[in-house]
C-alpha cells in the first residue's frame, strides 16, 4: 500500500507527457460486441450494447487496454482515455446498458461480453490477445473487478478470466456496488459484501491487480477503504501481485494522475512476457 506517490507521479508524469497521439493510428466506432440474433431480440441492447477501438493501421501486437467508463451503472458514455492514446497500446472503450432500465447482474454480463468480444477480434486490430489488460473508473473499475475475479461471467464465453494479462480498476468498488445495493432498497451507506462485490471472489490465482483510489480524506463513500480491505483479502488468499495506490489530494476523480500507473503496470507486465 502506497500512502503518498506524489515523487513517483512526477517522475512518470515526465514519462508520460512526452507521448502524443500517433497520426496513423484510427479509431473504429460503435462496434456491436452482442451478436445480431441477441441484438434483434433486445433493442435496448443493441443501443448500449457497442465499444470502439483504437488501433495501428499496419498490426503491431501491442498491449490492450479495455476501458469501461463510470456513472454509478446509470449514465456515461464510452470514450477512449487521451492520455492512453500514445501509440503503445490498443485501446478498447465499451458501453454497457444502465439501471433502472436493467438491473444486476445485467451490466456485468455486458462488461463480459464486450472483453469476450475483445478476445476473440482484437489481433485484427493489432492487439495480442495474451496482453489484455481491463481497467476503468468507478463504476467501470467495479466492473473491471467484477469480471476479472468473478470467473463465472467470462466462462459463459468459454474464456478462463486467468487470461486477463491484468486488472487496474480506478476507484472501483470492493464491496457490492451502492447501486446494486439501491435496487434492493439499501442505503448507500450500508455496506454489504455478496456474491455481487469483488472483495467475496478474492483468490490467489487471479491476474495482477493495481487498485487505485483517491485519498482517502477526499474519497467518495469510504471507497479508499473498501480497496484497502480488498488488497489484504487478497493478500490473506495468497495473491502476490495486489498493490494499492492513494493519490493524496485527490478525490474520486483520480484518474489524470492514475494513468500513468496504468501505463506502468502494463509495461511492467508486458516486458515481463517476453510476448
Amino acid at each position: 500500500m502506497n500512502r503518498s506517490v506524489s515523487v513517483l507521479l512526477f517522475i512518470l508524469m515526465l514519462r508520460f507527457s512526452v507521448y502524443g497521439q500517433p497520426a496513423n493510428f484510427k479509431t473504429e466506432t460503435s462496434i456491436h460486441y452482442y451478436s445480431d440474433a441477441e441484438n434483434k431480440a433486445d433493442p435496448y441492447k443493441k443501443e448500449r450494447g457497442v465499444l470502439d477501438v483504437f488501433y495501428p493501421p499496419n498490426g503491431g501486437n501491442l498491449p490492450v487496454i479495455i476501458w469501461f467508463h463510470g456513472g454509478g451503472l446509470t449514465g456515461g458514455e464510452k470514450f477512449i482515455p487521451e492520455q492512453l492514446k500514445n501509440g503503445k497500446y490498443v485501446v478498447v472503450a465499451a458501453n454497457y446498458r444502465f439501471y433502472p432500465k436493467v438491473k444486476c447482474p445485467a451490466y456485468i454480463e455486458d462488461a463480459a461480453a464486450a472483453t469476450a468480444w475483445v478476445f476473440n477480434n482484437i489481433k485484427k486490430y493489432g492487439g495480442n490477445p495474451s496482453l489484455i489488460f481491463i481497467s476503468g473508473h468507478s463504476a467501470g473499475g467495479y466492473l473491471a473487478s467484477m469480471i476479472g475475479l468473478d470467473k463465472k461471467w467470462l466462462s459463459k464465453h468459454q474464456i478462463d478470466a486467468n487470461k486477463i494479462a491484468g486488472l487496474a480498476p480506478f476507484s472501483g468498488h470492493g464491496i457490492t456496488h451502492m447501486t446494486v445495493r439501491e435496487e434492493r432498497g439499501i442505503p448507500k451507506t450500508q455496506a454489504v459484501i455478496d456474491e455481487f462485490a469483488p472483495i467475496f471472489w478474492a483468490r490467489a490465482d487471479a491476474p495482477p491487480l493495481l487498485l487505485i483510489t483517491g485519498d482517502r480524506e477526499l474519497e467518495m463513500l469510504g471507497r479508499y477503504e473498501e480497496n484497502a480491505y480488498l488488497l489484504r483479502m487478497m493478500k490473506l488468499t495468497g495473491h502476490t501481485q495486489t498493490t494499492l495506490y492513494e493519490m493524496d489530494g485527490y478525490g474520486h476523480d483520480m484518474t489524470i494522475p492514475g494513468y500513468p500507473l496504468l501505463m506502468n503496470f502494463i509495461d511492467r507486465i508486458a516486458m515481463g512476457t517476453g510476448k
